[in-house]
C-alpha cells in the first residue's frame, strides 16, 4: 500500500528536519510558479530535492520528456517513493552537495534548467554556496537557470556570494496560495554587454572562508571545486575561469 504523501513527508521531517526544511510539502501553486518559465519541449532538467514529487509532476505536465529529466534526492524514503511513482525517470539517490563530483547526466550535454526544492536558507552557507556553485560549474549550460524557492523574503544566497560566483538572483514571483507562501528566485550567470561572463568581485574561496571562519565547517574543499566557466574547460582554485 502506498504511503500518503503527507505521512511520508512527516516521517522524513521527523528524521531529518534540517534536510527537509519545511513542515508541509510544496503545493500546486508553488509547483506551477517555479516551473512556469521552463521551455516547453526539448529542455533538459535536473530537479534537486525532489521530495514527494510535486515539482516533478508539474515538470512532466509542462512537457519535459522523461528521458530529459533527472531527479536528485538524498532521503532514502523519498527516493524509493519516487521510483515507484515515476518508474520511467532516473532517480539519483545522493546528496546535492556531491554535484561537483559527478559528470553530466545527459550524455555529454548540460542541463538547461535546475529546479531546486532544497532548503538552502536552512543550510550552512558553505553548503548552500557549494551546491549552487557546482550546479553551474558542472551541470548547467551557458544560458542555464537555477530555480529556487524560499519562505523568507530575501535571496536564498546572500548577494556577496552570488557576486563571487558571478551570478545574479532574479525574483520570479510569490506563490501566495502555497502554505506557507513562498518566494521563487532564478539564479543565472552575469554577462557583460559583449556576452562575456563578468568576473567575481572577490575569489569565492575567500568570501566563503570569511563567512565561516567562526564555525567548524571545512572550507578547504572549495579549492577542489570546479570553475564556473560554462565551457567546462577545467578547475580553478579561486572560482575564476581557468584557461
Amino acid at each position: 500500500m502506498r504511503i500518503p504523501e503527507w505521512m511520508l513527508f512527516l516521517r522524513s521531517w521527523l528524521r531529518h528536519p534540517r534536510r527537509v526544511g519545511a513542515l508541509a510539502p510544496s503545493g500546486p501553486a508553488l509547483a506551477a510558479l517555479i516551473t512556469a518559465h521552463i521551455p516547453r519541449g526539448g529542455a533538459s532538467v535536473i530537479e534537486l530535492g525532489a521530495g514527494t514529487g510535486v515539482f516533478t509532476r508539474a515538470l512532466l505536465a509542462r512537457g519535459v520528456a522523461s528521458d530529459r529529466l533527472v531527479l536528485v534526492e538524498a532521503d532514502p524514503a523519498f527516493a524509493n517513493a519516487l521510483r515507484h511513482q515515476f518508474p520511467a525517470l532516473r532517480i539519483m539517490q545522493m546528496d546535492a552537495a556531491q554535484l561537483g563530483m559527478t559528470g553530466d547526466f545527459f550524455g555529454g550535454e548540460r542541463a538547461h534548467v535546475i529546479v531546486s526544492g532544497l532548503p538552502l536558507v536552512a543550510m550552512p552557507v558553505e553548503q548552500a554556496v557549494a551546491i549552487v556553485h557546482c550546479a553551474f560549474a558542472r551541470h548547467l549550460a551557458a544560458g542555464g537557470a537555477f530555480y529556487q524557492f524560499t519562505y523568507v523574503p530575501r535571496r536564498p544566497i546572500p548577494a556577496r556570494y552570488l557576486e563571487a560566483m558571478r551570478l545574479r538572483a532574479v525574483r520570479v514571483g510569490i506563490a501566495w496560495m502555497n502554505f506557507p507562501p513562498a518566494f521563487v528566485y532564478r539564479f543565472e550567470r552575469r554577462f557583460d554587454a559583449a556576452g562575456h561572463q563578468r568576473p567575481g568581485t572577490r575569489p569565492l574561496s575567500e568570501v566563503v572562508a570569511q563567512a565561516t571562519s567562526s564555525t567548524s565547517l571545512d572550507t578547504t574543499r572549495f579549492s577542489r571545486t570546479p570553475s564556473l566557466d560554462s565551457s567546462g574547460a577545467g578547475q580553478s582554485t579561486d572560482g575564476s575561469p581557468s584557461s
